[in-house]
């Protein structure tokens, strides 16, 4: 987006008509671009004198100072400083009460003074006393993502998010649906489908009718543009609230483009108790994968989107998850008409305590968990747990009687991926021709080879060697199965010793 009053929009006709430009504005984005590389090592005030340049030299100021303002955010600067600054404003001030600072002289004093405290020249000084100013940072990087092709791009998208800052709804017919809802859900925008005579219009609502208009809400549809950009054909009317008279404005792919280049990452999540259960959950490294917005559940006319999927590493299986927390009273009622709808699939609800309508989701026969400020996360695990036993039995049932690799050494881990099962379903054998050293498996005859292999006051490094050599990658394991200890000297690396 760009700021509001970067906004070039046309009003022709009672309309609302963002002023995009064509590839007539090439020159001009390259002259933009041009300005930031040949600045590069000067101050931040060096590089605003040279756009105010360009400026004056162009017929529309707002696209100049649009253009660079892109430009600038892909850009470097940083603060150059021998002594960090507010260190030597410190010191500075500080001489300068003493010295009682009246012109220009007193000031050199000072300045002395403060360098000699600071053991440094008086010049060091000067030139640190305000150089975390953000005018005085340093251009050191111009290295920007764009030609002047994918600028003007960029920039036409760019100048349609801003417009859509005020949007109080937004009404979009693509041909990629499924994309369109699930980034609609991400960003946590109220939205119905509407069938429509050549196909569904997804509608999208603020939350005038609700609450007073918030800056997240105008963040949230320009955010969406971007994907409703990247179809190959969309539609798009917004209603427009602008300064208090609503007009529409209609926007096609014949418009916008998503620049050919890759996006700046947005936000995983919309909502800080998704992120933190997302992260808390992948630090257990468990044998569940979760996805962050599977694909859309059908639930009658409309569909919905469940936050997260949990997903068997180890079989075809798949847990939905829905954290449901408090919005509005329209909200909730609306979910629950869509926990209604949703049949033939396993879902985990996860309820805010407050909402009070856990036995409610209940008596649809989806589970349900409560929470209060955060998503436990062992209420889940305890859950999965419960799946994965019955997963487990089930996928027992069709191993063999035993197990009988070919290879003369193969990890637990590798067996188990063969035969489509956590390694908990194979661990207790039976392993007629292999010894379980670790978690891995070895022939005897192997074993007998790297005993002959090893020899006691070897270096631990050479030992390693020895055992990859036959295909062994647990030197721990496999060194104290043929009876050896390592005996650590230092940082210096160990020493293979017999076990007395």
């Amino acid at each position: 987006m760009l700021r509001k009053d970067l906004l070039r929009v046309s009003r022709a006709g009672g309309g609302y008509r963002p002023s995009f430009v064509d590839g007539e504005r090439r020159p001009l984005a390259a002259s933009v671009l041009e300005t930031f590389e040949a600045n590069v090592g000067e101050p931040r005030h060096v590089v605003t004198d040279a756009l105010d340049a360009l400026e004056a030299e162009a017929d529309d100021f707002k696209l100049v100072r649009g253009l660079a303002a892109l430009v600038e955010r892909e850009c470097v600067f940083e603060t150059r400083a021998t002594v960090p600054p507010p260190r030597v404003r410190r010191a500075a001030f500080e001489a300068a009460a003493a010295v009682g600072v009246v012109d220009e002289d007193d000031r050199e004093r000072a300045i002395a003074r403060a360098a000699e405290g600071l053991g440094v020249d008086p010049d060091v000084v000067d030139a640190d006393l305000y150089a975390d100013r953000e005018r005085n940072e340093i251009l050191v990087d111009a290295d920007v993502r764009w030609d002047p092709e994918t600028l003007v791009d960029q920039y036409n998208l760019s100048l349609a998010q801003t417009a859509l800052f005020d949007a109080t709804e937004v009404r979009v017919r693509s041909v990629d649906p499924k994309r369109l809802v699930s980034a609609v859900k991400r960003l946590r925008l109220m939205y119905e489908l509407r069938r429509a005579a050549d196909g569904r219009e997804l509608v999208v609502t603020g939350p005038d009718a609700l609450f007073r208009r918030t800056r997240r809400y105008g963040t949230a549809f320009a955010r969406l543009l971007r994907t409703v950009a990247g179809a190959a054909e969309w539609r798009l009317e917004a209603t427009i609230d602008d300064r208090g008279t609503e007009r529409t404005m209609t926007l096609t792919d014949a418009d916008v483009t998503v620049p050919g280049v890759d996006p700046v990452a947005e936000p995983a999540f919309d909502s800080g108790v998704e992120a933190d259960f997302a992260g808390r959950f992948r630090a257990l490294d468990l044998d569940w994968s979760l996805t962050r917005e599977p694909e859309p559940l059908a639930t009658g006319s409309r569909v919905m989107i469940p936050d997260f999927a949990f997903e068997y590493d180890h079989a075809d299986f798949r847990l939905y998850f829905e954290v449901m927390g408090f919005w509005t009273p329209e909200y909730v009622e609306t979910k629950l008409d869509q926990l209604a709808g949703v049949e033939d699939v396993d879902l985990l609800v996860a309820v805010d305590e407050s909402l009070g309508v856990g036995d409610e989701i209940a008596a649809r026969d989806h589970r349900v968990i409560t929470y209060a400020g955060t998503v436990r996360v062992k209420p889940v695990v305890d859950v999965l747990r419960e799946y994965e036993t019955d997963l487990v039995a089930d996928a027992a049932e069709t191993l063999p009687e035993a197990f009988a690799p070919d290879e003369d050494v193969i990890e637990l881990a590798e067996l188990a991926t063969r035969h489509g099962v956590s390694e908990t379903a194979v661990e207790d054998g039976p392993f007629p021709d292999h010894d379980l050293v670790g978690r891995t498996l070895i022939r005897p005859a192997v074993l007998e080879r790297l005993r002959a292999a090893i020899d006691d006051g070897m270096s631990l490094s050479a030992a390693t060697e020895r055992l990859a050599a036959h295909g062994v990658d647990d030197a721990s394991a496999t060194l104290s199965a043929l009876g050896y200890r390592v005996e650590w000297e230092g940082l210096g690396g160990g020493t293979v010793r017999r076990k007395e």
